[in-house]
């Protein structure tokens, strides 16, 4: 009996080389699809001379979807470098963290995250910890960083001055053949399968989609996800509209916000630099009626997601 063939003949004795031997045969093949379990990697050590950047990869776990007044009840992060192509080299330290919040978890939140209140009692953030552990990250990354960030900067000040970048948003995973942007779909696209269990896990998974290579350009997607990031985007208020136009305004892109942030309350579009002449023309052909200068915003890495803007 061959080596391919010896794993199937007792599932007691399995062969962990012949196992491997097997997937990389039905890989080899365009019937099948391997998924191997997401082994997280271990912590290395960069070689002398070698020309790497540090990014943060973070993930929460909240009482609820409000950042001014819920909290954050779990903390992962994952330090890693990459070169300046973007491409991953390994991983530096993890972080994995509870916090006991000041009102009991509801039943919903148990349900979504897994956390009990048994769980978290008596757990509280280190929050000398937490800074000095992102503090060397040139950029932190989050599946959400909308809703991450918000988060983590309310709490530490060290994530308002840090440059941000969003693994969900930024990239267009479809166009680049994914059946969409979760992290579970991603993952599978990139050849794994995980058992989460805790923020860090998803902060594992996140690292080796971002280390995936995609078919559509032969780099990273931590490489095209970085190319975004860098580039400013305009924010482009659209205040004071009819109602009635709201249908209009939702086909092109814009989204509500209802002003309980401090921000107006308006409808708003992100557009690249080069598109804000013709969003502005738009506005004032179909939606204004007249020559108006909407309220523009110029984003960057370092003010994009942020609850302060």
């Amino acid at each position: 009996m061959d080596a391919l063939t010896q794993p199937l003949r007792d599932e007691h004795t399995l062969d962990p080389a012949a196992l491997a031997a097997l997937a990389d045969a039905l890989a080899q093949s365009t019937d099948y699809r391997v998924l191997r379990r997401l082994i997280p990697r271990s912590p290395y050590t960069p070689a002398a001379g070698q020309e790497v950047r540090t990014g943060i990869l973070l993930d929460t776990e909240t009482t609820g979807l409000d950042h001014a007044k819920d909290e954050i009840i779990e903390l992962g992060m994952v330090k890693f470098d990459y070169t300046p192509e973007g491409r991953i080299v390994g991983v530096r330290d993890t972080f994995s963290a509870f916090n006991e919040p000041s009102a009991p978890i509801t039943a919903e939140v148990t349900a979504l995250t897994g956390i009990t209140n048994e769980v978290v009692a008596g757990q509280k953030f280190d929050d000398a910890a937490v800074t000095a552990f992102a503090e060397s990250g040139v950029i932190t990354i989050a599946h959400n960083s909308s809703f991450d960030r918000r988060f983590v900067e309310r709490h530490w000040p060290v994530f308002e001055h840090k440059a941000w970048g969003c693994s969900m948003s930024e990239i267009d995973w479809r166009k680049h053949g994914f059946a969409g942007a979760q992290l579970g779909y991603l993952l599978n696209g990139a050849g794994f399968f995980h058992q989460a269990h805790r923020a860090v896990d998803d902060c594992h998974a996140l690292l080796e989609v971002l280390a995936s290579e995609l078919p559509t350009t032969g780099s990273t997607a931590l490489a095209l996800l970085l190319e975004t990031a860098r580039k400013p985007t305009m924010r482009v208020w659209a205040e004071q509209t009819a109602f009635e136009l709201k249908d209009s305004l939702k086909r092109r892109g814009y989204r509500w916000n209802d002003g309980s942030d401090g921000r107006p309350k308006s409808w708003f579009r992100d557009v690249d630099e080069t598109a804000l002449d013709d969003e502005i023309a738009f506005l004032r052909t179909e939606i204004y009626m007249q020559n108006v200068e909407p309220t523009v915003q110029r984003l960057t890495a370092f003010t994009r997601f942020s609850g302060r803007i």
